[in-house]
């Protein structure tokens, strides 16, 4: 009978897949994007499709809208921006910080029903809404062949 040694590591699958997934999304902490761009942080988004348009939105408290850019070429929206972090409060002796500062990035690959032309966004108490309104739909024309 052999004995072996079997080496239970219970997160390495674990950490494996998130290693998979942060190279499929961007967005993700510590993505570089092929412009070079790093992301400190992701907000967290919600988007939901109504009938005439998209709409997104992002949690970024703390975030001055002036900080954030969002940019729309070839069919992907770009949110971009960065939260400053505060001198004063390194100064009051914090034992834990959590809240992220730095610069933050979200890629998104719209519809071919969107309208690029036409979207827009603002910021109100810490929520980025961007929306984004569906093109008119082009009703099918019958041809009609002469003969």
């Amino acid at each position: 009978m052999n004995i072996s040694h079997y080496r239970r590591r219970p997160w390495s699958l674990m950490n494996q897949l998130q290693n998979e997934l942060n190279t499929i999304f961007d967005g993700v902490p510590g993505y570089e994007a092929e412009n070079g761009e790093v992301s400190d942080w992701a907000p967290a988004v919600d988007i939901r499709e109504e009938a005439e348009r998209f709409v997104l939105h992002a949690d970024v408290p703390g975030v001055d809208p002036k900080d954030i850019e969002i940019t729309m070429e070839n069919g992907t929206l770009t949110i971009s921006g960065q939260r400053h972090d505060s001198k004063e409060e390194q100064k009051e002796g914090y034992r834990r910080v959590e809240r992220v500062s730095g610069q933050f990035f979200r890629r998104f690959v719209l519809p071919d029903s969107a309208d690029a032309e036409s979207i827009s966004a603002q910021s109100k108490n810490g929520v980025l809404e961007v929306v984004i309104p569906k093109q008119a739909k082009v009703q099918p024309r019958r041809i009609e062949v002469k003969g």
